[in-house]
């Protein structure tokens, strides 16, 4: 037998990680790695978040699951938390990011088929570059063609335009439209922030044609742009917000969140999930709101990501051949690059103990805890320093 026990999906590295201290991780050989990778923006907190931590291990020992047979106080504490800090009127908890966009997704056409809507408007609008996740419905979402392979036919219902590009958007809105699947800050797509006149722009489509604006915030939201949700830099509303990996701080989970006008079609029996909600997942939700859903908090990571910016952007200039600039909002940073980012970044890693995250673009995603401070974003900036005064760009094949 060849294949290996964990299906091989994943081109993992040798990196091994078994413990994890504040923004570090040690290796099972004891190697230390400084992580600005954050397990791709999920752990916000660090690795020893005690808030998180306790009210994950006192919940274990608790309750952990019951079903959504059974009312929940856990659930509609933290849906009524999410409830008063958003735009949001009603939450669906979820297990993953993919999860909630799958809500999104559902909930948007149902919008248009409840009894007083129109019921021929089944295609969301999305963007190219964008990742939605990896399920057949966002993977078709999706325009990139290696998500598709091996897995076709896609799902129908979807149209591609092109990203912060509003004349795109409009010329594909058609009487079947159901409305826009947008992240506000594309992650995998290389840290693109969209303009606001864009912004503004598909929220006035929306309005116009009773469309439904869907932010995808999987990856930007949870105060990682200084926010608590990425949309409110650009001050207007989604009508549907997908949600997960920071939520959790570590713990899987994710939600669907809407206003009372695009949930009109999400009534008993249309949508469910076993473990979505369970008590243990909403102790660790509980314990992140905690510590985030605050102005100080807040304000913190917007400090710390407008320092960290401006030393990056003063670092970059020593190596003018290898970089181009810094883009992205509070901790939420990428490095777009000259040359190939992932030959980088695999370099970091193995030779100077630094985990960042490849992206799209060329660009090198930087994701730190968001309880970083000055000595994490020292050593941040020592060892990025040593890593670009020593790396080779690979010749081309």
């Amino acid at each position: 037998m060849s294949i290996t026990p964990l299906m091989p999906v994943y081109p993992r590295c040798g990196v091994r990680p078994v413990r994890g201290e504040h923004c570090h991780l040690i290796d099972e050989d004891g190697t230390r790695y400084l992580d600005f990778a954050s397990g791709i923006a999920v752990n916000l907190l660090g690795h020893s978040h005690e808030g998180l931590i306790g009210a994950i291990q006192q919940q274990a020992a608790t309750l952990m699951h019951v079903s959504n047979l059974y009312g929940s106080p856990q659930g509609e504490a933290l849906a009524q938390r999410l409830v008063d800090k958003t735009f949001a009127d009603t939450v669906f908890f979820t297990n993953s990011g993919a999860e909630a966009v799958e809500a999104a997704i559902k909930t948007a056409r149902a919008y248009h088929q409840h009894e007083d809507g129109d019921a021929n408007r089944t295609e969301l609008i999305t963007f190219t570059n964008a990742f939605h996740g990896r399920t057949m419905a966002t993977i078709s979402a999706s325009n990139q063609a290696k998500m598709h392979k091996g897995f076709m036919p896609l799902l129908a219902g979807f149209q591609y335009a092109e990203f912060d590009d509003l004349e795109s958007a409009k010329a594909l809105v058609s009487d079947k439209t159901a409305g826009f699947l947008v992240e506000p800050i594309q992650g995998e797509g290389g840290i693109r922030p969209a303009s606001q006149e864009f912004i503004n722009g598909l929220r006035a489509l929306c309005d116009e044609h009773d469309l439904m604006l869907v932010f995808d915030e999987v990856q930007c939201g949870v105060a990682r742009t200084g926010k608590l949700y990425a949309y409110e830099h650009y001050g207007i509303e989604p009508d549907i917000m997908a949600t997960a990996k920071g939520i959790g701080g570590g713990f899987p989970l994710g939600a669907c969140l809407a206003t009372e006008k695009a949930a009109r079609g999400m009534g008993f029996g249309t949508h469910g999930s076993t473990y979505g909600g369970n008590p243990l997942a909403m102790a660790a939700g509980t314990a992140v709101m905690d510590a985030v859903a605050n102005d100080e908090f807040l304000a913190e990571v917007t400090e710390k990501g407008e320092r960290l910016r401006a030393r990056l952007e003063q670092f970059i200039g020593n190596y003018p051949d290898l970089f181009e600039l810094v883009r992205g909002k509070g901790l939420m940073l990428g490095i777009k690059m000259k040359v190939e980012s992932r030959p980088f970044f695999v370099h970091l890693r193995d030779h100077h103990q630094l985990l960042t995250v490849a992206a799209g673009d060329n660009t090198l995603r930087v994701l730190p805890p968001l309880v970083a401070g000055e000595a994490e974003f020292d050593e941040f900036l020592d060892k990025l320093s040593a890593g670009a005064a020593s790396y080779q760009v690979p010749e081309a094949a």
